[in-house]
């Protein structure tokens, strides 16, 4: 009782463990490493249709849907939100259990999208409600539990097909009672009292209202109309205005819009592996006729990944020099990992593949958001985040619209991994050259800075005669 108490009057403590929470019980899903297999087997949806009909709804609906959500999550203050996701979480393992026609799939690919499209709020509330000087601390807990309730959701899912002989149904029932627990978390979440953007404004003065209140029933209420009118839109266009501002700080500088176009280039081909992934396990191994281990792979890979993403707070490098020639080389062995994918047929090569692939990305994304965070305010990179992720979906969804949709391309799933090997090698290939470039302009330059630091040739010269007539001063010639 004391504790709860201590919590309460903290002004940081209890968000963070509450949103913690939240975190851990919404991506604790054991259904979700089985999707494929669950839809391909007791839903008895063909892969052709799962992979060139469903998943591409998704890709689609969540653009449209992200703009407008990302603009209503800091004017209605984030908690709304997270309610709106958890409601949606829930919603979407009740279709996913009890639901099998067609129309009903393809609505839960619309309500999914819902649930991504949200994460924005989950990411910016706790920056709305803490102190600026626990940001760091604070960030650290979240992610960790959204880190931990996604891996023991992957373990548990992978326990309970594989030990316990689990049928996909049950889990997703387990997995949907899961959601319920997060849901009734976002509801006990303390309200923000403003957004970062759409902030209140200052109350009217008791002098003014005394002086409303003098005049009639009917001025009265027409002078409040006007008030609310002139402060909603005078919030709204200061909000805009620092919108603008916070957008030309974050992308004047050439250094932060490398970063920011790696961030989106390399979102949407790690977007395509992941959601296709299970395509592709489905296809090497099928799961109607062999074991499926999905969950301790997805498990494994996002310790991995994690790990990976740990070491960066370790690692010592001139970022300005090296960041560039960093991205190229991973993004290389990245477009490596996913041509292994979709040219072996051997099911744990595909997944080694996977978790080099996820690993190197989770390192890389990491150092990016790094570099971003350390150069811009709070406001600025939360608008950048956005920016970056809704460039990263358009980027996605033209992938999916002419590599996967059957309406273009309709490409069968290994033929699409080329792609995306191919895809992310012209990644490499951009930020080789680039970083290349940037190594030996530095060196170019430290090597004249170095010369400059050094007398020129012909005062050494100088210098020199100088010693040599000293010498012979100090050594006069014999009288003949």
């Amino acid at each position: 009782m004391n504790f709860w108490k201590k919590m309460k009057r903290s002004d940081w403590v209890l968000p963070t463990v509450l949103l913690s929470l939240y975190g851990f019980f919404a991506n604790c899903r054991p259904a979700e490493p089985f999707l494929t297999p669950y839809l391909v087997g007791p839903k008895n949806i063909s892969e052709e249709v799962v992979t060139n009909y469903l998943f591409p709804i998704w890709t689609y609906s969540y653009l449209t849907v992200l703009c407008p959500v990302f603009l209503l999550t800091d004017l209605l203050r984030y908690k709304p939100l997270i309610v709106v996701q958890g409601l949606f979480l829930v919603t979407n393992y009740i279709i996913l259990c009890f639901a099998n026609s067609l129309t009903a799939l393809t609505y839960l690919q619309f309500n999914f999208a819902m649930v991504t499209s949200t994460e924005v709020a989950y990411f910016s509330y706790i920056y709305s409600v803490i102190p600026p000087e626990r940001y760091q601390r604070a960030t650290g807990y979240v992610r960790s539990a959204m880190l931990t309730g996604y891996t023991f959701g992957a373990t548990l899912g992978q326990l309970l097909i594989s030990l316990a002989g689990t049928s996909y149904f049950h889990v997703n029932t387990i997995t949907l009672g899961l959601m319920a627990v997060a849901f009734c978390v976002s509801l006990v979440l303390p309200m923000p009292q403003q957004g970062m953007f759409f902030k209140k404004k200052v109350e009217v003065s008791t002098q003014t209202l005394n002086e409303v209140a003098d005049s009639s029933g009917e001025g009265m209420d027409l002078a409040k109309e006007d008030t609310g009118i002139c402060c909603a839109w005078g919030n709204i266009k200061t909000s805009g205005k620092q919108m603008w501002k916070s957008l030309k700080e974050s992308y004047s500088s050439k250094t932060l819009l490398q970063w920011s176009l790696w961030w989106a280039l390399a979102t949407a081909g790690y977007g395509q592996v992941f959601n296709y992934v299970q395509l592709m396990w489905d296809h090497i191994e099928p799961s109607s006729t062999s074991s499926v281990y999905n969950g301790g792979v997805e498990a494994i890979c996002t310790l991995v990944g994690a790990a990976a993403a740990f070491s960066v707070s370790y690692i010592r490098v001139q970022w300005g020099v090296w960041g560039e020639l960093s991205l190229g080389v991973f993004s290389a062995v990245g477009a490596g990992c996913v041509f292994l994918m979709g040219l072996t047929n051997n099911i744990w090569l595909c997944y080694g593949g996977y978790a080099i692939f996820k690993a190197s990305y989770m390192f890389l994304i990491t150092i990016t958001m790094f570099q971003i965070a350390v150069n811009l305010s709070m406001e600025c990179y939360a608008l950048t985040f956005g920016i970056n992720t809704f460039v990263a979906l358009t980027l996605q969804t033209i992938l999916t619209a002419v590599v996967v949709d059957n309406s273009a391309l309709g490409l069968k799933i290994t033929t699409q991994f080329l792609v995306y090997g191919g895809y992310y090698s012209t990644i490499s290939v951009l930020f080789l050259t680039q970083g290349l470039y940037t190594v030996c302009k530095h060196y170019r330059r430290s090597a004249a800075e170095t010369n400059t630091d050094q007398p020129p040739p012909a005062i050494l010269e100088q210098q020199s005669e100088s010693d040599r007539s000293g010498k012979q001063d100090l050594h006069p010639q014999s009288p003949s």
